[in-house]
């Protein structure tokens, strides 16, 4: 195998991965429903130990005033000085961000 043959391949299979990544992105633009709750579960460790953790893993719609958007809606418990805490979240399907936090 030469040179030329290697360096084909290799640019053949790099636009292949970019190709497929732009139609995925296309079919569901969304951030899983799995990364979601990883970050919203890190940042309410960052306070102390959760208890429980639930994300719905399909998106509903959430409007907000004049705000349209996909959400996942889920929840997180924990125990905070010996009582327990109970939150649920509605989070941006396209980026991930929280866009309500409620207390239970």
């Amino acid at each position: 195998m030469n040179i030329k043959d290697f360096a084909a391949g290799i640019l053949t299979g790099v636009a292949a991965g970019i190709v497929v990544s732009k139609v995925i992105d296309q079919v569901d633009p969304n951030v899983s429903a799995e990364a979601v709750l990883k970050n919203i579960k890190q940042s309410f460790n960052e306070e102390g130990p959760i208890d429980g953790s639930w994300i719905v893993m399909k998106t509903e719609p959430f409007s907000k005033k004049m705000i349209h958007m996909d959400v996942y809606r889920g929840g997180i418990s924990r125990i905070m000085n010996g009582e327990l805490e109970q939150f649920e979240f509605s989070a941006d399907a396209k980026t991930g961000t929280v866009v309500e936090l409620l207390r239970v």
